[in-house]
Parts: structure tokens; C-alpha cells; sequence
């Protein structure tokens, strides 16, 4: 399918963002070898812009850049699109705000994943992101979209935009491709924060209504506005 001359000029600039975004996930050293991927929704469309599979990260450009719909079928590009490619095509179909999703098997959220046990919030760095706990989702075979089923069962019910699928990885989702990249990038600095904690003691739970005014504060006061 060619793209029209309305979404050229967009699809073109989400193909460099999303390129651009996964060179954050090896400075940050999320990723090993091609493993990992970023997508970006097309606004008012029905498509997304996803990594391509097996492709190293020094080969990728925004030439390289896969256009799918939202159930995964290739519609711009030449090349095969990611094997997680439904699960966030099921994300998007879904959870209409989501604008930008990124897979990562990072060391220490992927060892609180294989472990299958959430993140506590005990710091508040993960009340300002996360809103409490970060969420652990049920295992799923890749290939499908039962990943992002479980995806999309386990941020429902949360508003961490971050779940640890189990005996996987971290999944983290976000208004834009960069703030879902924020969110893997904060996700892994928690996960071994709190390991390390864990090695000294039991840390100790932020309350609930702490956390509650933290995340208020983040999310509408801290930054630029």
C-alpha cells in the first residue's frame, strides 16, 4: 500500500523519532544484540511505525523503519516487521492513549519479571512515575497477540505505565514513543535501586496516601508547563 501525500510528511518524521529513540535504548543499556523494540502510533490513524525484526541497532535509519496497521499486517517498507509486532498492535486497538510503546529485556526489571514478583514502591521516584507498585502481567508465547492481551489486562487495572511480563520483560507504554522510552529507562533505574535495597534489608512501603500526593505532584506540577 502507498501512503497518501497527507501522512508522508508524518509517517516520515514518527520513522525518524522512532529510529532515533532506539538509540536511548542502547546508550541506556536496555537492549542486547537486535533484541527490544519501539513503536509509534500514526495520530488520527489507523497504523503504527515499529522496528524492523533482527535488524542490528547500527543498521537502523529511518529508511529501515516498518509502516503496519493496528492488527500487524505491513502497509510501507521492505523489510519484515518485528516479532512483537501484534502485541503492540493489540495495545493500540485497545488503549486508545497510548501513543508510543517500547519492549525491552533489561537486566534488572527482566530479573523481577522472571521472578514474576512486582516492583513495591518504596521510593519516590516510583510513586512519581509509576503510582505504586510496578504491575507484574501473565506469561505469553510470542508470535500472537496474547502478550499484548496480557498487556493491556495488567495496565488497566494500574497506572503504572510499566508491567513486567512474566518470565520475559518490561513492557512500558506512554502518551508519545518518548515517553514510553522515559518509562523503560526509569523502569530498569527502580528495578536495580530496588534490588540493591533488598540485599541491605527489607525497604520499606511508601503509604498509599503518600504515594497518592506524589504522583499528583509529577504528573501535574513537576517540569515545564
Amino acid at each position: 500500500m502507498s501512503l497518501t501525500d497527507e501522512l508522508l510528511g508524518t509517517v516520515a518524521e514518527l520513522r525518524r523519532t522512532v529510529a532515533d529513540l532506539h538509540g536511548e535504548l542502547t546508550r541506556n543499556e536496555l537492549v542486547a544484540w537486535t533484541a527490544g523494540n519501539v513503536s509509534a502510533r500514526v495520530p488520527g490513524r489507523e497504523l503504527m511505525v515499529i522496528k524492523p525484526s533482527g535488524v542490528s541497532y547500527d543498521e537502523l535509519s529511518a529508511d529501515t523503519m516498518v509502516v503496519t496497521d493496528l492488527y500487524g499486517r505491513l502497509r510501507d517498507g521492505d523489510l519484515t516487521p518485528s516479532s512483537d509486532t501484534a502485541a503492540h498492535a493489540y495495545v493500540y486497538r485497545h488503549l486508545p492513549d497510548v501513543g508510543g510503546i517500547v519492549h525491552t529485556h533489561s537486566t534488572y526489571a527482566t530479573a523481577w519479571a522472571a521472578r514474576g514478583e512486582p516492583i513495591p514502591c518504596v521510593l519516590t521516584m516510583i510513586a512519581d512515575e509509576f503510582g505504586g507498585e510496578i504491575p507484574v502481567g501473565p506469561f505469553a508465547l510470542i508470535g500472537d497477540d496474547s502478550i499484548g492481551r496480557g498487556i493491556v489486562e495488567t495496565l488497566r487495572a494500574s497506572r503504572s505505565p510499566a508491567v513486567l511480563m512474566r518470565n520475559h520483560g518490561p513492557f512500558t507504554v506512554g502518551r508519545t514513543a518518548r515517553e514510553a522510552v522515559k518509562a523503560a529507562v526509569l523502569v530498569e533505574d527502580v528495578a536495580r535501586t530496588v534490588h540493591k535495597a533488598f540485599e541491605l534489608g527489607a525497604p520499606t512501603p511508601l503509604p498509599a496516601e503518600d504515594v497518592d500526593r506524589l504522583y499528583a505532584r509529577y504528573q501535574n506540577v513537576y517540569g515545564q508547563r
